[in-house]
């Protein structure tokens, strides 16, 4: 039986703030539009949270049960060094999206219901990034649905949820988490293709190779980047602190144009963490003191 702190490091805490920063750069863009709910901002931090959660707990289970994790390079998964049942991590998965989901039905109630179908959808795509017969992240498809619900509609739904209508700042702001919420899968996989490939799990960066992954990579650190701009333009100036995230991305861009692999990626997955919540942290804040 799995004990308390390996259930911790099962729920994969370094990825938590990908959940953190598009709630951030959401109610920076409401609060730039005079239209901060911060209950509304709460209940949005709790519906990332556990959806980050509860994919990680997923695809611990989904790729445990198929013998993917058998030899890892990263952090312990849960079903794959059997300290714990599949059975187990599949019921801690949909615990996490129960609350998400109960999260999501009281901003659905107090904005619009039809927001129930995003949130459904948000459900059916976490579980089948690596459930289901035909996962599509062992398509190479992991990366779009990163980047459109960790990016796009977990920004834009943060922002809309408070505002209660579209925000194009909320849309640039979106990209650009979603380019680095991006950025950290792209590596990961990165430093999984041996094992991935012996797999037979097919990420972009199996079909892609090393070399191009590595492009991709620094290529989303720059739309990031292009991003503070696109906010900048559209809201204040002083939206361009968020270029502040190029301090923490930049050992992990040079990591990974060095030609780094397996253990030693391992720290870029931490360092893209910290500059995704750094470029929301920044632009959010300079978009709340406008």
């Amino acid at each position: 039986m799995a004990t308390a702190a390996e259930w911790v490091q099962g729920a994969r805490p370094r990825t938590l703030p990908a959940a953190v920063a598009p709630v951030l750069a959401g109610t920076g863009v409401a609060a730039y539009a005079d239209a901060a709910v911060w209950w509304k901002a709460l209940l949005a931090l709790v519906v990332s949270l556990a959806l980050q959660v509860a994919v990680n707990y997923a695809n611990d289970y989904s790729d445990g049960i198929r013998g993917t994790d058998d030899v890892r390079v990263g952090p312990m998964r849960l079903v794959g060094s059997k300290v714990a049942a599949p059975g187990a991590v599949k019921r801690a998965a949909f615990l996490a999206f129960g609350v998400a989901g109960v999260a999501g039905l009281v901003l659905a109630a107090t904005t619009a219901w039809w927001l129930v179908a995003v949130g459904a959808i948000c459900v059916v795509a976490a579980w089948y990034y690596t459930g289901g017969s035909t996962p599509y992240g062992y398509l190479g498809l992991g990366e779009v649905m990163v980047f459109v619900f960790f990016g796009l509609v977990a920004v834009i739904g943060t922002a809309y949820v408070q505002v209660e209508q579209w925000s194009t700042p909320a849309l640039y702001a979106g990209i650009g988490i979603g380019a680095l919420a991006c950025a950290i899968l792209v590596v990961n996989n990165l430093r999984d293709i041996p094992t991935d490939t012996e797999a037979g799990k097919r990420t972009l960066a199996v079909r892609l190779g090393a070399p191009r992954t590595r492009l991709l990579y620094a290529g989303l650190v720059l739309v990031a980047a292009f991003c503070v701009a696109l906010v900048a333009v559209s809201t204040t100036g002083w939206a361009l602190v968020g270029l502040g995230f190029l301090v923490p991305a930049l050992p992990g861009l040079r990591t990974v144009l060095g030609g780094a692999v397996g253990p030693g990626l391992i720290p870029v997955l931490q360092q893209t963490g910290v500059a995704e919540l750094v470029w929301a942290v920044l632009v959010a804040g300079a978009l709340v003191v406008a």
